[in-house]
């Protein structure tokens, strides 16, 4: 099977925002989110998956994304570099996030350990049901309940301390 033109954009359209969201939520730089997001498409273009129904395809998209980002995460470079989390707070009105509309409570769910930070996102951000969470995140349901709940008190903290 041969992904024409038309089928590729309308992945593209699609599924792009989603992508960059999932993958500025993992890797807190723009660049990056931008090369994880571009890299799905090509995976997708390469692997040319048999997708059983829209949700099939969300999910392979959303899955490959969040993969990525664990294998960006664990490069060396990544360990010298410094993102979002170590900007100043008065610096933040800086950056922009495309596709995301901002508030404070954003800012802080990236804070989070990425096994809150996924859970948290796509419960809250992208309205996935806990089973589709674990679905695509390859977890059991106990186990996205879980870090659902101990990232909600880990962000009560943090905005907390916030003085929100």
């Amino acid at each position: 099977m041969n992904y024409g033109t038309n089928r590729i954009e309308h992945y593209f359209k699609e599924y792009y925002a989603l992508c960059y969201r999932i993958a500025f939520t993992n890797v807190k730089r723009h660049a990056d989110a931008e090369d994880i997001a571009q890299e799905v498409f090509m995976r997708l273009m390469r692997a040319e998956p048999g997708f059983l129904s829209e949700e099939h395809e969300r999910a392979w998209m959303i899955r490959t994304t969040v993969n990525l980002c664990r294998d960006m995460c664990k490069n060396k470079w990544q360990s010298v570099t410094v993102g979002m989390e170590k900007v100043p707070e008065q610096e933040k009105a800086y950056f922009q996030v495309p596709y995301i509309e901002e508030d404070d409570t954003l800012w802080a769910v990236l804070e989070l350990p990425e096994n809150y930070r996924n859970c948290m996102y796509l419960f809250y951000y992208e309205d996935y049901a806990v089973k589709e969470v674990a679905e695509i995140l390859k977890q059991p349901e106990n186990t996205v309940k879980s870090n659902l709940r101990r990232g909600r008190e880990a962000l009560k903290k943090i905005l907390k301390e916030a003085g929100q």
